[in-house]
């Protein structure tokens, strides 16, 4: 009987265990996802259950109602309100999101609304321009359409270092560099979990938010701030990372070597190799050098001596520009020549750099360089090799 009048749930309960769900809520046999539906045979019984109808009768169907009917809102609501869809969101976190805005009346209605249309799914993150006091159905049919998608994007590209992609948010959102600079200089305050700083080859950690700032495009949200903006790309950061299974992966396969450490490696590739195709390799190399049985265990990557002197407001050279002094400067902490990997990343790398540097493939190689216009490489275990793929590369007109 009692499953039969099917009786609410506790929102406060629901709103603590929606958020860690991984899936909808358990779909009702038959059900088109309104609570408007139950009978009033049903008032009726429960009235008479609880004392029933007596002079109090309208009062207690009033309170009761609640216990059987999902509260919900009618029409298509009134005035204007902004609500931003996060990364990574669920249906739950979402339905909270909207009624923390007074878009619903309650949690329990938009999740029943979404049960009941397959293209729930489709919810992209962003920021929508709904309406107060809409039904959850109409709610729902509001940010299934692209046009209520508030669109402010800036598109953050693969491999740029955290200095570079303070100037273009600066740029797209009028915030001064001088505050990313300020919010980033607590990379755990901004969302990267304490654990992500640890290092196996017995170097000093640096804690750095470079390697953390996802690149993709961004919706930026009214009134937001250096601060949101940034824990908008960690918190992607973490998302994509999540579900490549990075971390676990590493340490699984990569043996002795730390999370934090492969995403220095995953920065490298993405700054040295030419062609997506090469990522992996690269990323082997950057090991073979500094784990392998390279005779100075060290890197001897260029990329490493830009990243300084951009880092220390230089400007960036070619290698062919390159002097003495900037591949082997004593004062660089990213000197080409130290013993080990980098202090940090040297950049923002991508999904497809991450993967190589996660899952790199088997290979003794030591050395590579460019051999075509499109940046395909040819990789070499020795140097005896690598000289004659230099000799590719000069024929081609790429050195």
């Amino acid at each position: 009987m009692i499953d039969d009048l099917d009786l609410g749930f506790d929102e406060q309960e629901r709103g603590e265990k929606g958020r860690h769900r991984r899936s909808f809520v358990r779909k009702r046999n038959g059900s088109s996802g309104g609570g408007r539906g139950k009978t009033f045979l049903a008032l009726l019984l429960a009235l008479v259950l609880l004392g029933g109808i007596g002079g109090g009768a309208f009062y207690g169907f009033d309170r009761i109602q609640n216990y059987f009917v999902t509260p919900d809102y009618d029409g298509s609501g009134t005035g204007e309100v902004q609500v931003q869809v996060k990364q990574g969101a669920l249906i739950a976190d979402m339905a909270d999101a909207l009624v923390a805005a007074g878009v619903v009346k309650s949690a329990k209605a938009f999740i029943e609304a979404a049960e009941a249309n397959s293209r729930s799914k489709n919810i992209q993150p962003g920021t929508y321009k709904l309406r107060k006091q809409m039904s959850a159905e109409s709610a729902l049919a509001a940010m299934l359409d692209p046009k209520s998608r508030v669109v402010d994007g800036v598109t953050i590209p693969e491999g740029r270092s955290a200095k570079n992609i303070y100037k273009l948010l600066s740029e797209k959102t009028k915030i001064p560099v001088k505050e990313f600079e300020v919010a980033a200089k607590d990379p755990i305050a901004l969302g990267v979990p304490a654990w992500w700083f640890k290092r196996e080859d017995g170097k000093k950690v640096t804690k750095s938010i470079e390697g953390f700032l996802y690149p993709d495009t961004y919706e930026i949200p009214p009134k937001a701030t250096a601060e949101s903006v940034l824990k908008q790309m960690v918190d992607n950061f973490l998302s994509v990372t999540g579900e490549l299974q990075f971390a676990d992966k590493v340490q699984k396969d990569l043996g002795g070597i730390s999370p934090y450490e492969a995403l220095i490696v995953a920065s490298l590739a993405q700054a040295e190799a030419g062609n997506k195709d090469d990522l992996g390799k690269v990323a082997r190399v950057a090991y073979n050098r500094v784990y392998g049985e390279f005779a100075c265990n060290c890197l001897e990557m260029d990329v490493t001596v830009n990243y300084y002197l951009e880092l220390t407001g230089q400007r960036t050279k070619t290698s062919a520009q390159m002097t003495a002094a900037d591949l082997d400067n004593p004062k660089n902490p990213y000197n080409r020549k130290l013993r080990g990997l980098v202090p940090t990343p040297i950049n923002n790398p991508g999904k497809l750099a991450l993967e190589g540097a996660m899952n790199p493939p088997k290979g003794k190689w030591l050395f590579f360089v460019a051999i075509d216009r499109e940046g395909h490489s040819e990789f070499a275990e020795t140097y005896e090799e690598q000289l004659r793929n230099e000799a590719k590369a000069r024929e081609a007109g790429i050195i």
